[in-house]
């Protein structure tokens, strides 16, 4: 362990567009912010090859380079942009003790938390290069379902978010193509009735993923193992989309902070305010349900101005 402790007014902890408003903010309200970026620093944004749904870029841009932005705009009003990621906290005292990998003791008046959540994928080879190559693979359906327009896809998922998704790209796309792991949906019956009931979704129940096909740059095809018969065969598509949920990063927390069953920061409605005082939420580790970029800077809003009146009553 470190002996030296450093003592900081405001620590942001993780990146992406959260964490980065965040900073902002608290530079221009003089709070002096440190932001470690994680251990992907720029969020999940990183793996996303275009963002258009992003207000006030006209044309687009990449998940990597409004990043760069973000991170150059937090920089200019004075935030100290760090590499590092926080490996252990504890919040039961009056001081916020944050350790940065596990050497780097930091003791906060208010710490802002912005880990995000990671989309989980199934891990396979192929998917998981197409997913790289940013060439057919998504685990957003509302980020990235625009560019399949009149396309055919294929979407592997059996909860209310994969209907959700299903549903979304359904209004896009040609034709959606449903895996379902299992002999039946999870979803609660409404979802399942309204994928059921959308003329352009096929749902095959009892489905696995076996390879994502391409020519190596882009997604040609999926090819699928019915459990029934055990039989393989390929379905064509130009997009996989995985949705069978997301993990927030959230575990060095969990003694401190209320949780709910999946591990999502429970916070104070309406607020960025978490159980402990001084403590606060933003972006994707608190919200399960819109998962959006502008949805996650406007919570990093919110958290900042949260922690620069509870520095001010006290």
């Amino acid at each position: 362990m470190s002996d030296t402790i450093e003592k900081i007014k405001c620590l942001i902890i993780g990146s992406g567009p959260a964490g980065y408003t965040a900073a902002i903010y608290a530079a221009r309200a003089n709070m002096h912010p440190i932001l470690y970026q994680g251990m992907q620093p720029g969020g999940q944004l990183t793996t996303t090859n275009e963002v258009e749904n992003f207000p006030g870029y006209v044309d687009g841009v990449t998940g990597p380079e409004m990043m760069i932005q973000l991170q150059k705009q937090a920089e200019r009003f004075g935030a100290d942009i760090r590499d590092g990621w926080a490996t252990k906290v504890d919040f039961s005292g009056d001081i916020h003790k944050v350790w940065i990998n596990d050497t780097i003791e930091l003791h906060c008046e208010t710490v802002i938390i912005s880990t995000g959540a990671s989309a989980k994928y199934l891990g396979l080879p192929s998917e998981q290069h197409y997913l790289k190559m940013g060439g057919g693979v998504s685990a957003c359906a509302v980020c990235d379902g625009f560019f399949y327009r009149n396309q055919e896809v294929v979407i592997v998922g059996a909860g209310d978010s994969a209907c959700e998704e299903a549903h979304y790209l359904s209004k896009l796309c040609k034709k959606v193509t449903m895996l379902v792991r299992s002999e039946k949906f999870r979803a609660s019956k409404i979802m399942e009735e309204r994928v059921r009931k959308t003329e352009n979704i096929e749902i095959l129940l009892n489905h696995d993923t076996v390879e994502v096909l391409g020519d190596n740059q882009v997604v040609e095809a999926i090819k699928v193992l019915n459990k029934t018969n055990n039989e393989t065969y390929d379905i064509p598509a130009t997009g996989f989309f995985v949705a069978i949920g997301h993990k927030p990063n959230t575990d060095i927390f969990k003694d401190f902070l209320n949780l709910d069953e999946t591990g999502y920061i429970i916070n104070t409605p309406g607020t960025s305010k978490t159980n402990i005082e001084g403590v606060f939420v933003a972006g994707d580790a608190a919200d399960h349900v819109y998962r959006q970029a502008i949805t996650a800077a406007g919570t990093g809003c919110m958290a900042a101005l949260d922690a620069e009146r509870y520095l001010a009553a006290k």
